[in-house]
Formats: structure tokens, C-alpha cells, sequence
């Protein structure tokens, strides 16, 4: 898959979170100070060209919507890290991100939570 700059995963957040989006309604979920209308038409287009969002007209306007998954995106990326990494290790992945992260008890005890959770169900397959 690939991968968006930090400006272009910015605007797809916004895409995301609001489903549907006319070019008015993305600018104004910046914060200030808001980028200029060329900007963000210029990160539409290229989000488009890498297939991520596409549009439907309404008149002479545009509302925008997503391709990908926020989800399927952000597993691409972790998948990629842990294979880069971690050597592929999902359980080297995990055991770093549990020393290094800072998890607080109730955390870590959700967490464990979690992964009991996906044991039963591995049980029942």
C-alpha cells in the first residue's frame, strides 16, 4: 500500500472522521491557521492519484470520500514496522511496546485483557 505524507494523512483524518466532505467543510476542520483553498486542493489530488479518496459531484462542487479504511491503512503500516523492525516478530513488537510505552497498570491489565480475549477465540477454532 501506499504511503501518505504527514499533510496528506492529516486531511484523510479529516476525511475519516466526517465519511463525506466538501472542500469548505475539510478547510474548516483545521485548525487556525487554516491552509489556503490551492493547498488543500492540491493534497486532494494527489490523495485521489494514490487512490485513497475519490468524489462525487454535486453542481460544481466536489464532496469527497474515502477508498481506504482508516483501519486497513494503519495495519499496512504497523504490519510494515514490525516486519522491517522487528524482524517480522509480532511478539518482539509486542514485548517493546509493553517496556517502552509506558503503560499504566490499568493498562497493561486491558491490554492483557485483550489478548485473553483473542486466545479463547483461537481455542475455538
Amino acid at each position: 500500500m501506499v504511503k501518505l505524507s504527514k499533510s496528506e494523512e492529516q486531511l484523510m483524518e479529516i476525511i475519516w472522521e466526517r465519511k463525506t466532505a466538501f472542500m469548505k467543510e475539510i478547510i474548516e476542520s483545521y485548525p487556525d491557521p487554516k491552509p489556503a483553498n490551492t493547498t488543500i486542493a492540491t493534497l486532494l489530488k494527489r490523495i485521489r492519484e494514490k487512490k485513497f479518496i475519490d468524489f462525487k459531484l454535486f453542481g460544481n462542487s466536489r464532496q469527497y470520500f474515502p477508498l481506504v479504511k482508516k483501519e486497513d491503512y494503519f495495519s499496512q503500516h504497523v504490519n510494515g514496522l514490525i516486519r522491517s523492525f522487528f524482524g517480522n516478530s509480532a511478539l518482539k513488537f509486542a514485548s517493546f511496546f509493553t517496556k517502552e510505552t509506558n503503560l499504566s497498570k490499568k493498562e497493561l491489565e486491558q491490554l492483557k485483557s485483550i489478548i485473553d480475549q483473542e486466545i479463547e477465540k483461537k481455542k475455538k477454532l
